[in-house]
């Protein structure tokens, strides 16, 4: 998909940089999966805090699990 947008050329320039991309496209695509992993993890840990895992057993019945 091709886009225009008006973004700062040090704010571009930076991101090049810190993603060590060898261009605009790539700087941005890097930029973007991150900042979409960042607010995945924000939402799966907002999920954990509202419904934590329950565990219902403990090791030992686990290593029983395990061996057979």
């Amino acid at each position: 998909m091709k886009v225009t947008a008006l973004i700062e050329d040090k704010l571009i320039q930076d991101v090049i940089e810190m993603s060590g991309a060898k261009n605009v496209t790539e700087a941005l695509r890097i930029a973007l999966r991150d900042y979409l992993s960042r607010k995945k993890l924000l939402q799966l840990s907002g999920q954990m805090v509202a419904e934590p895992i329950a565990f219902t057993y403990g090791a030992d019945k686990l290593r029983g699990i395990n061996q057979q």
